[in-house]
C-alpha cells in the first residue's frame, strides 16, 4: 500500500530536478514583484535604464555597467525580501533583533542602490555633460569624480564615528551632524571647482543654513555641528589636495 506524501517531510520541498529549480525561482521572483511595493519600482527603473542605455547607443563597457548596476539592485532587494519573510516566519512577534536583522538587509539594498548610482553615473556622464568627449568618456576619468568621492568618504566617516559614539540615529542626532558634515562637504567641492564667488557664496549659505536648522530643532548641539562642519571640510580640502 502506497502511502501519500508527507507535506512535513523536508524532502517534498525540494525541486526534483534542474527545470523545476528555474521554476521555482521564477516564481520567486514574481511573488516578490507581486507583493513587494519596492522590487515593483526597482523591476520599472531598471527597464528604464536599460531602455536608456539602447536610446543613447552607449558602448558594451557602458551597457555592462548598467546591467551590473540594474542587476545588483535587484539581488540586494530579493535578498531582502527572503530575510524579511524568514524573520516574519520566525518571529511573529515584535523583537529587537528582528527589527535590527531587517533594518541590516535594507542597509544591503541601501548599499546597493549607492553602488549602482555610481555605476549609472559612470557609464552615461559623458552624454549628459557635453564638454566631454563620448568617444572617449568611458576611459577618462568622469567629470566630478573627486567631488564625488570626497562626499562618500564623509558619508563613510560620519556613519563610522556614529558607530563608535552611540549616541543619536543615523539621521538624527549623534557625534557628529552628518548634515553639516555633507553639507559642508558639497559647499567645500563647489568652492574648488573653479566657479565664481557668488555660487560659492550661496552654497557656503546653504550649508550654514543646513547646519542651523539642526541646532534649531535641537537635533544636535552646537559641538556636534562644528565638528560635522569641520569633518566635511577637512577631509574634502584633503582628497582635493591630494587627488586632484
Amino acid at each position: 500500500m502506497n502511502s501519500s506524501p508527507d507535506p512535513e517531510n523536508p524532502k517534498n520541498f525540494k525541486p526534483p530536478n534542474w527545470y523545476q529549480s528555474v521554476n521555482c525561482a521564477i516564481e520567486g521572483i514574481l511573488w516578490a514583484v507581486k507583493t513587494q511595493r519596492h522590487m515593483k519600482i526597482h523591476m520599472i527603473a531598471a527597464l528604464a535604464l536599460l531602455v536608456l542605455g539602447l536610446v543613447l547607443r552607449v558602448s558594451a563597457l557602458e551597457f555592462i555597467f548598467l546591467t551590473l548596476a540594474a542587476i545588483l539592485v535587484l539581488f540586494a532587494e530579493l535578498f531582502n525580501t527572503a530575510i524579511e519573510v524568514v524573520v516574519d516566519m520566525v518571529s511573529p512577534d515584535y523583537h529587537p533583533l528582528a527589527r535590527t536583522i531587517k533594518d541590516v538587509a535594507a542597509g544591503a539594498v541601501l548599499m546597493a542602490s549607492i553602488g549602482a548610482v555610481l555605476l549609472g553615473y559612470l557609464a552615461l556622464s559623458g552624454y549628459f555633460i557635453p564638454h566631454l568627449d563620448k568617444s572617449l568618456a568611458i576611459l577618462r576619468p568622469p567629470p566630478g569624480l573627486v567631488a564625488v568621492v570626497a562626499i562618500l568618504v564623509v558619508v563613510i566617516l560620519v556613519v563610522l564615528l556614529k558607530s563608535l559614539t552611540g549616541r543619536g540615529t543615523p539621521l538624527c542626532g549623534g557625534m557628529p551632524s552628518g548634515h553639516s558634515a555633507v553639507a559642508f562637504s558639497i559647499a567645500t567641492c563647489v568652492s574648488l571647482s573653479g566657479v565664481g564667488p557668488v555660487y560659492i557664496l550661496l552654497s557656503l549659505l546653504l550649508a550654514i543654513m543646513v547646519s542651523h536648522s539642526r541646532l534649531l530643532m535641537n537635533i544636535h548641539t552646537l559641538f556636534e555641528v562644528l565638528a560635522g562642519a569641520t569633518l566635511g571640510v577637512v577631509t574634502t580640502l584633503l582628497i582635493f589636495l591630494v587627488f586632484r
